[in-house]
């Protein structure tokens, strides 16, 4: 489970504001997908949230937790693998939060 190649449940994901791997779960809005994100603690611009790595004052993109399904971290650099890993596509934990229209 120390491999930096496998995707984790996201209570185990760092909160220290280094930038992570993500699975954004599937919704309304498309399919599965990685995203580089980041823990904010909050500021000016936002709430205490998880937040695109892209994102910037006056235009941050948060995340709330159940939009996120697992994560990893950076991987090294290496030519011989594609940029981002696919999105985890396995089962997850029922989740009792209302969502899952």
């Amino acid at each position: 489970m120390n491999s930096p190649d496998r995707w984790r449940h996201m209570a185990s994901a760092p909160k220290d504001g280094s930038r992570i791997l993500v699975t954004v779960r599937p919704s309304e809005q498309g399919p599965a997908e990685v995203d580089l994100a980041y823990w904010s603690n909050g500021d000016r611009f936002g709430t205490e949230s998880w937040r695109a790595s892209d994102s910037s004052p006056g235009c941050v993109i948060e995340y709330a937790e159940p939009e996120l399904k697992c994560w990893m971290p950076m991987p090294s650099a290496n030519r011989g693998r594609p940029s981002m890993p696919s999105p985890w596509e396995g089962d997850d934990a029922p989740q009792f939060d209302g969502s899952g229209i």
